[in-house]
């Protein structure tokens, strides 16, 4: 009995960390859980009634990085549009970069936006149409159009080149593509124009 209960003890001691590391893995993985929860979560946006420019969102997984966008989505009706003085985002001036409520843009960490740095968070998503476009990440992330604007709460402007021969789309459309492990394009894509703005995974 006495040459066995140091036995018996070392396999107790044995079981115990055992049992201690396993309980300290599921944490750590219910951790991680829970911080994917938290962006998975994000509501698609909501509306009491239809909507002639209806809501969509889109997502991409960048590196290690989630990148939720929620937006509205215009129709052209025959309408000019990215012109001087057009009826639908007349170049030279803010838009709203959609319809109806300005698109917000959810990063999980901290990204290269344009070639510029943006910490994890949601912004409002603003642009301005012309010859080269401005596109704007605004710290007011839940406003209505861009009636109250404030260029004073803008985070970044990045300059992007318009492609002025991109396939028709009738509708208002915000795309990812040319993902890669750690970059990939988002794409403003209305009538023939695409206008594309580089996301990286944060230095």
């Amino acid at each position: 009995m006495i040459r066995t209960l140091p036995l018996v003890l070392g396999l107790f001691l044995v079981a115990s960390a055992c049992a201690q590391n396993s309980e300290a893995e599921m944490a750590g993985h219910a951790d991680m859980a829970a911080g994917h929860m938290e962006m998975a979560d994000i509501p698609m946006r909501a509306n009491d009634e239809a909507r002639p420019s209806p809501n969509a969102g889109v997502m991409a997984t960048i590196g290690t990085t989630t990148v939720h966008v929620h937006y509205g989505r215009p129709s052209l009706r025959g309408r000019a549009y990215f012109a001087e003085g057009s009826e639908l985002a007349p170049a030279g001036q803010v838009w709203r970069t959609g319809a109806n409520e300005a698109p917000t843009i959810t990063f999980s960490d901290d990204v290269m936006f344009g070639g510029e740095m943006v910490s994890a968070g949601t912004y409002a998503l603003f642009s301005i149409p012309g010859d080269e476009w401005t596109v704007i990440l605004n710290g007011t992330a839940q406003q209505w159009g861009a009636f109250r604007y404030d260029e004073g709460e803008d985070v970044v402007r990045v300059t992007a080149t318009p492609m002025t021969d991109a396939p028709m789309s009738e509708q208002f459309e915000i795309r990812f593509q040319d993902l890669s492990e750690d970059s990939a394009t988002m794409v403003l894509h209305w009538g023939t124009v695409g206008v594309p703005v580089t996301i990286a995974a944060g230095k």
